[in-house]
């Protein structure tokens, strides 16, 4: 009898180890498929422009691939203040994502400048294509010691220049304009190498500074002249394409990696689905958006690269000496 009742402890003691073992096993693996998230992301732009229409997307993506464990609430329209308050509340962890633009990036971290330099790519899907090349990373990865994990890139359209009642065609035509221009180094410092005046107001104050005669234009993007119905205030439209556009998608940095790997992964792959779709949506885009500012009394034209060659030449040699990331971009893609 006591030879049974000792093997049936023997039993339960190896059946206690083994399930132990499977336990540790489990915890190990960092297996966290079954941990949801609210995240939150906030960004500049109306609920009509493409930025927004790619956040929705990776919101989809995102809950669709995690079966419903993870959704994103999206705050859109500077409804949580300027770039430089979202980016403080995603250091701080209070929002988790955000689409801000490389403009203000390049203010935290310099080598974001490299994406103005002007006319680097024919379109914007070939700027799309550079985003995943090595020196795009190597710029991405600067965040990482600001407590950001820099994930992608999504682009709007190219730069265009926008003028209230004087129809520019070179630069010396844009001598003494006050134009409002994104307060980044690079593009202001294009524009004063064209010989006009730059003004760094917050978008939500353009409009009314061109009507009112505050400014004489701006650089701006086909994609807002629309939405924020620019052309009821501004008579003429220079399609440069000068510059392209991108936004940085990034993402607190605690939060991120305190994700297991498959979730970061589920991560990555949503924003890569909204990238594509915003790229592909918006190239196809153009001549719609032309026609449309045309139709609402806009005079649209082109202004070739060749106008700016001084301006190009001039951007890098100077911005070539400034970061050697920069360099890289610029050897990389100057053709």
């Amino acid at each position: 009898m006591k030879k049974v009742i000792r093997s049936i402890v023997m039993m339960m003691v190896m059946s206690l180890l083994l399930l132990l073992a499977a336990c540790g096993g489990d915890e190990a693996s960092g297996d966290e498929s079954g941990k949801t998230y609210s995240f939150k992301l906030a960004h500049i732009t109306p609920t009509n422009h493409m930025w927004h229409q790619a956040a929705e997307k990776f919101a989809e993506e995102l809950e669709n691939k995690s079966d419903g464990r993870m959704k994103v609430e999206i705050y859109p329209a500077s409804q949580l203040g300027t770039e430089a308050d979202m980016v403080q509340q995603i250091e701080a962890g209070s929002v988790d994502f955000g689409l801000i633009t490389a403009a203000y990036m390049s203010s935290r971290s310099p080598s974001f400048a490299a994406w103005f330099m002007p006319y680097a790519f024919e379109d914007i899907n070939a700027a799309h294509e550079a985003r995943t090349s090595e020196v795009s990373k190597k710029i991405l990865a600067t965040l990482d010691e600001q407590g950001l994990v820099g994930l992608d890139y999504l682009f709007a359209g190219q730069r265009v220049m926008l003028f209230k009642d004087k129809e520019v065609t070179s630069p010396e035509d844009m001598a003494g304009l006050k134009l409002r221009v994104t307060p980044s180094p690079p593009m202001q410092d294009f524009y004063r190498s064209a010989g006009a005046s730059p003004e760094g107001l917050p978008l939500p104050e353009v409009y009314a500074a061109v009507q009112t005669g505050v400014i004489d234009g701006m650089d701006m993007d086909l994609d807002a002249a629309i939405t924020n119905k620019y052309y009821e205030v501004v008579k003429y439209g220079a399609v440069t394409n000068h510059m392209v556009w991108p936004s940085v998608a990034i993402v607190n940095k605690s939060t991120f990696e305190g994700m297991s790997e498959a979730d970061q992964k589920l991560v990555r792959d949503a924003l890569t689905v909204a990238t594509d779709f915003a790229v592909n949506t918006r190239s196809g885009q153009e001549e719609e958006f032309r026609q449309t500012l045309s139709d609402n009394g806009m005079k649209i034209y082109d202004i070739p690269a060749d106008a700016f060659a001084d301006q190009i030449a001039e951007f890098d040699a100077k911005y070539k000496d400034s970061d050697p990331l920069i360099k890289e971009f610029i050897d990389t893609y100057r053709k």
